[in-house]
């Protein structure tokens, strides 16, 4: 038998297969990537034990347990823990700490024939050593921030180099109040896991410098590790520059034609087209506050005739009109207050090609002087 793990890192950079005993509710609150939740008990039988526990004691909770997952129920649960074991044989299985409840169902698939261990410490011990990740990269690493004004494809640059730490990926959001995407975004611990998991596999690889876009606290629900984002206040800058016509141009193609296409992908066509539409009107409105009445009034309107013809017809030709009006009169002024503030920290600024050159020449110097 293979012994239970206690190197827990290796489960992340080798992406070994897990298997979840904790509830649904403990699952949905925060997991790893590509763990299968096959729970010992529903989130009700959880209730009821805990409830039981706190009354009577671990012996009791105990007996309550194996009563409520006896007979058909346990047998249904065993199959779906053996299909997993044998699919997965150099998987591990784990609980919240790595206690009761994985102790009872290795037993019980003992008892079916099927060895398979555990994961020492369980999800603490894993959740702890990815927050530690975060920290320690914080404190020992070098980081670069990629600026710009909208659309001017920081996203791009950053997806060419191998020390970038997509932040908006992880999120699942573009960033701004268009940024949302067709699919939902993850939940916080889910981000911050996979945000750590990613830092983990890049250090292992000897990478010590990440490049990351320079970002808000939050993007979209995500906030941002606390810890970064206090670095992030401080880190040198890069800034990336285009024309106006270019940026019109890459936010037609990211926030009209490929955000269409996500909601067609996900909802089929006609819902799709519709969802995405209703979308962009409730994106408009997210910032009509900051826009003022007689702007909204005016943006808004441009953006309904907009996706109207595009509907009708699907000439998406009509949307630069919002684009360029909400460009200039309110990211624009915005952004250009922001790189006034940062100045001091701006050691490079250029287009494109300038700027992902600049930034692999960054990482080949600190590679070579570390």
């Amino acid at each position: 038998m293979r012994p239970d793990c206690t190197e827990l890192k290796q489960l992340f950079l080798d992406d070994v297969p897990l298997m979840d005993m904790r509830a649904p509710v403990e699952f949905a609150k925060g997991a790893f990537p590509g763990a299968i939740n096959l729970p010992l008990m529903t989130d009700q039988e959880r209730q009821k034990v805990g409830t039981c526990y706190k009354q009577q004691g671990q012996a009791a909770a105990i007996a309550l347990g194996h009563q409520l997952v006896n007979g058909a129920l346990k047998q249904q649960r065993l199959e779906a823990w053996t299909a997993f074991a044998q699919a997965h044989p150099d998987g591990y299985l784990y609980c919240f700490r790595g206690g009761l409840r994985s102790q009872i169902v290795q037993g019980w698939l003992k008892e079916a024939g099927i060895q398979y261990p555990k994961v020492v410490g369980g999800y603490k011990a894993m959740r702890n050593l990815l927050l530690d990740t975060t920290q320690h990269a914080v404190e020992q690493c070098d980081f670069v921030l990629v600026g710009g004004l909208t659309g001017t494809g920081k996203t791009d640059v950053l997806l060419q180099l191998d020390n970038v730490l997509d932040l908006e990926g992880h999120a699942n959001h573009r960033g701004s109040s268009f940024g949302k995407r067709a699919t939902a975004q993850p939940v916080q611990i889910d981000f911050e896991n996979a945000l750590a998991i990613d830092v983990l596999k890049k250090r292992a690889r000897g990478i010590e410098q990440f490049v990351l876009e320079d970002e808000g606290r939050i993007v979209g629900s995500c906030s941002v590790p606390l810890e970064l984002y206090q670095g992030m206040q401080q880190y040198p800058l890069v800034w990336l520059e285009d024309s106006f016509a270019n940026r019109v141009e890459r936010i037609l193609r990211d926030y009209v034609i490929n955000l269409c296409a996500e909601f067609i992908t996900v909802h089929g066509e006609e819902d799709g087209r519709r969802l995405f539409a209703e979308r962009m009107r409730q994106s408009m409105a997210n910032i009509h506050k900051r826009l003022g009445g007689e702007r909204f009034q005016r943006l808004s309107a441009l953006l309904g005739q907009a996706l109207d013809e595009q509907l009708h017809s699907g000439d998406v030709s009509l949307h630069r009109g919002w684009i360029e009006g909400l460009l200039n009169e309110y990211y624009d002024p915005m952004y250009a207050y922001q790189r006034e503030a940062k100045a001091s920290r701006i050691e490079f600024a250029g287009d494109g090609v300038e700027v992902r050159e600049y930034l692999k020449a960054r990482a080949l110097r600190q590679r070579h002087s570390a």
